[in-house]
């Protein structure tokens, strides 16, 4: 089956940016999203779309109904979910899909032209038959040093199940894109100014449908590459600079104000891009040859079993 050859990663800005990259898309990363206030979306603007991570219910069981899906939408890029551990690659998908301001690569594009009248059930076939989204997807698996020769058929039926949905504007319509509906829900008119107040009010309702004490949720957003972005406004700035004449002090000094202030950014930006990718490179690193052989050189030594028992010491210390 497909869903047997897709892994499970991990829900990461990080990840997400990385593997939106490996399969040819520029000028675009993903960012979490703490909250929707005017400061927020003001640093992350442009913003492309919103990748929102809740804990799965079933709808049959919920005494509101789902809203209708949109039948008049050949327009959207929709396909239904066949894979169950590539929600969130989907998520992501069904934004770069429908937006014509990214810059999503050859591959991608010829996949849209190719997938651009199947039905949503096709779409979602095409997707799982993909080799580069697959790939790209599946390189971020963790690795796993063990291999289980027995399959409890029971493991799993009582643990939380987690799905990822997007919102994201097209032609003039907020659009709720989960691949587990029948189809793209229409959330009403908007534009790039007003979109994603309407989605953040679609998000809470959702979010209001838990207890209070359900706090598994997540929110991301698609937006333009912070790199790209801060290098273009220094190079505006740099402009602006040299056409000042020599008698525009207060201007210049302003100016130059704002270009330290984006140099930092630009720094920090460069930091955290270094840190995702050691970070990923270290999530698909297996660690247990370099701890058996560290175990081993300790047992040797005979330094094992005193380390141990000073452990056990610690932690009773700790219980007391």
């Amino acid at each position: 089956m497909a869903e047997e050859m897709w892994c499970t990663i991990e829900s990461d800005p990080g990840v997400f940016t990385e593997l939106i990259a490996g399969m040819g898309c520029q000028g675009v990363q993903v960012e979490e999203v703490y909250s929707l206030d005017e400061s927020t979306l003001q640093e992350l603007s442009p913003m492309y779309g919103l990748i929102f991570l809740f804990k799965w219910q079933n709808k049959k069981n919920q005494a509101t109904p789902p809203p209708p899906v949109d039948t008049n939408a050949e327009h959207v890029f929709f396909a239904n979910q066949v894979i169950n551990n590539a929600c969130a690659t989907q998520a992501i998908l069904s934004i770069l899909l429908n937006r014509n301001d990214i810059e999503i690569g050859q591959e991608l594009k010829n996949f849209k032209e190719f997938t651009a009248d199947f039905p949503p059930d096709m779409k979602g076939l095409a997707i799982s038959n993909s080799e580069l989204i697959r790939t790209v997807h599946n390189s971020f698996a963790r690795s796993d040093p063990f291999v289980n020769e027995i399959v409890d058929p029971n493991a799993g039926k009582d643990q939380d199940v987690y799905h990822f949905i997007a919102y994201t504007p097209i032609h003039g319509a907020l659009y709720e894109l989960d691949g587990l509906s029948r189809g793209p829900i229409n959330l009403g008119p908007c534009d790039e100014n007003n979109w994603i107040n309407q989605a953040n009010e679609a998000i809470q309702r959702r979010m209001q449908g838990y207890g209070a004490s359900e706090l598994h949720f997540s929110l991301m957003a698609l937006t333009k590459d912070r790199l790209e972005l801060y290098e273009e406004e220094i190079e505006e700035l740099d402009g602006l600079l040299l056409s000042l004449g020599e008698d525009a002090v207060e201007q210049r000094n302003g100016l130059n104000q704002e270009r330290s202030l984006l140099e930092h950014k630009l720094h920090l930006e460069k930091e955290k891009r270094a840190r995702w990718h050691r970070e990923n490179v270290l999530r698909k690193h297996n660690f247990i040859p370099i701890i058996y052989n560290l175990l081993r050189n300790l047992a040797e030594k005979d330094q094992l079993v005193p380390l141990v028992a000073k452990a056990k010491e610690k932690a009773a210390a700790r219980h007391q």
